[in-house]
Order: structure tokens, then sequence, then C-alpha cells
């Protein structure tokens, strides 16, 4: 089963492009099959790739609108063995264009349909807003992602986001739930973050990731270099962060199997009568590309080397 996560959050600035971009790139690290989705008319995780979206032939935007399928338009890291449908400015109209369409909020989830089969997972970095593009990507999606800066603000917002989650729930897509939240920019110095990752867990009680992620410089370099954390400092706190929080994710998704027990369990009585005498017996297993399953897959250190 594919899994859908929109990556959301009205407010700006609480690392949710910084997450989805690094999120998607230790999955695939990991060996999942990944494609990220950049909705977000800024293009900031698409930029954050090294992608030019003003050389972009074919965007979400396209997609949305129903002119091109997300395969003409995925675009393929072979470096990170990553899968990415680039954003195009053009999306802030999207809205505008889409007012008189019937079913406006299926579009996306439509688009997708085909692509089930051939990822994983399906990151959706979604614009800080709660618009028709976010509306969108809620209504693709089997889950969401929230990022939740540690800082008191941060919380004002998530009331209104999980009643939109509620809505979408109720009326466009019943399988929708909140995933997991991502605590971000986390700073084990200061009472306030820990202040906070309390009230967070207290009001999303198992709802929320046992990773947090720190506040890191390295984080907001990587996307200057268009490169994400796992190319430009795969050692640093920032993506040791975010390595940890992947295999969380895996984990969570694709639990292993319990060991397999044995058909036929014998159990024994035990009887303080003596057993009876039994006669003896004699009886005695770039453009666009599909990911290929059987690619080999480099470490953090080689991937830094050949960025």
């Amino acid at each position: 089963m594919t899994r859908i996560y929109a990556i959301a959050n009205q407010k700006g600035g609480v690392g949710k492009t910084t997450t989805a971009v690094n999120l998607s790139a230790y999955l695939a690290l990991s060996g999942k099959r990944v494609l990220l989705l950049d909705l977000d008319p800024q293009c900031n995780a698409s930029s954050s790739l090294g992608i030019d979206k003003g050389k972009v032939a074919s965007s979400s935007y396209e997609v949305l609108l129903g002119s091109v399928t997300p395969a003409k338009a995925t675009l393929k890291n072979a470096k990170l063995n990553l899968s990415i449908v680039p954003a195009s400015p053009a999306l802030a109209a999207a809205e505008i264009e889409l007012v008189g369409e019937l079913a406006r909020e299926y579009r996306l989830r439509q688009a997708l349909g085909a692509e089930m089969d051939k990822f994983d997972y399906i990151l959706i970095d979604c614009p800080p807003s709660l618009g028709l593009l976010t509306v969108n990507a809620l209504t693709a999606a089997n889950g969401v992602l929230i990022p939740v800066q540690c800082e008191y603000l941060a919380l004002e917002g998530l009331s209104q986001l999980t009643r939109t989650v509620q809505l979408v729930r109720q009326r466009l897509n019943p399988q929708l739930d909140v995933r997991r939240l991502v605590m971000t920019m986390y700073d084990t110095r200061t009472a306030l973050a820990q202040q906070v990752v309390a009230e967070v867990e207290k009001f999303f009680t198992g709802k929320v990731f046992k990773t947090k992620i720190p506040r890191n410089v390295r984080l907001s370099e990587a996307p200057s270099h268009g490169v994400p954390i796992i190319a430009y400092a795969p050692s640093s706190p920032g993506s040791q962060a975010y390595r940890a929080l992947a295999q969380e994710l895996i984990e969570q998704d694709f639990p292993p199997p319990e060991p397999n027990q044995p058909d036929d369990v014998h159990v024994t009585s035990v009887d303080s009568t003596p057993p009876m005498q039994q006669p003896s017996s004699s009886n005695g297993v770039s453009a666009s590309t599909r990911t290929d399953d059987n690619a080999a897959h480099s470490t953090p250190d080689e991937i830094a080397q050949n960025a």
C-alpha cells in the first residue's frame, strides 16, 4: 500500500519544506520508492533540490489542471534515488482557475491514482495556507504530517488545522487522519521548547514522533546548495535527526513480521496418576524515469562526495 502524506501547517517558517525534502531523501536512502510532490507556489522544495523553477517543462500546476500526468512531470534525482514533481509559481493562480470546476477538491487525488503502485511513499509539500491547494493535498492523502515549531505561537494554528482535517475527513476523504506531529527547531537549552513539547504531547497523545528535529544551522544552509542535508552535512545533528525520523516512520508503516509459529503445537498435560503402559511399536522462502527496485543505494557520505 502506498503511503500518501500531506506535510501541512498553515503557519509559515515551521520547517515544513525542510521536513518534506530531508524526510524524502532519507526514506529513499533506506530503499523505499519515494515521490516528493511540491504543491507550494513558492517552489521551495524544488529549489532545495537544485531545480530551477523557471526551466521546468511540466509541474504540479499542469498535473492539478489535468494537462499532464504525474509521470510526465516527474524528474528523477539519480544520486538520491528520489523522484520529484516540481512546483511552478503558476500554482498561485490555480485556486482561481479551478473555482468553477466540478470536483475541484479531487483533482490531485485523481491524478495520483495511476502512481499508487509505483511508490512506497508520496510526500506532498503543502503551501502555508488552508486554501484549495492544501485541501487537494488532504483529499489525496491518507495521513497528515504536521511540523510544529517548538515555540508558543506555533500552538495557536494547530486547532484550526485539526478542524480543517476533520472537515475534509467528514466531507471529502474518510480515511484521512493526523498521522504524526514533528517537533522542529527543538532547543534543549530552553525551558520553552520543553513546555511546548509537553503541551503538544498532552493534546495529541500518541500522535507525536519521538524524534525531535533540533535547531541546526546546517539545515538552513543546505537549500542554498540545492541538496538535502544528507548530501550537504551528513554527520550534522540535523541530518542524524532526519535519519532517525525516517527510520521511526518506516518502522511504524512497515513493521517487521512476527516470527513464524509452528503449525502444530503439542501440549502435554501433567497428571499425577501413573501413565498407562502402552505396547511398544516399531514405527519409529532526465526527464521522467521510473524507480528501479534493484537500484543500489548510496550511503550519506558517498552522496555528499558526489553532490
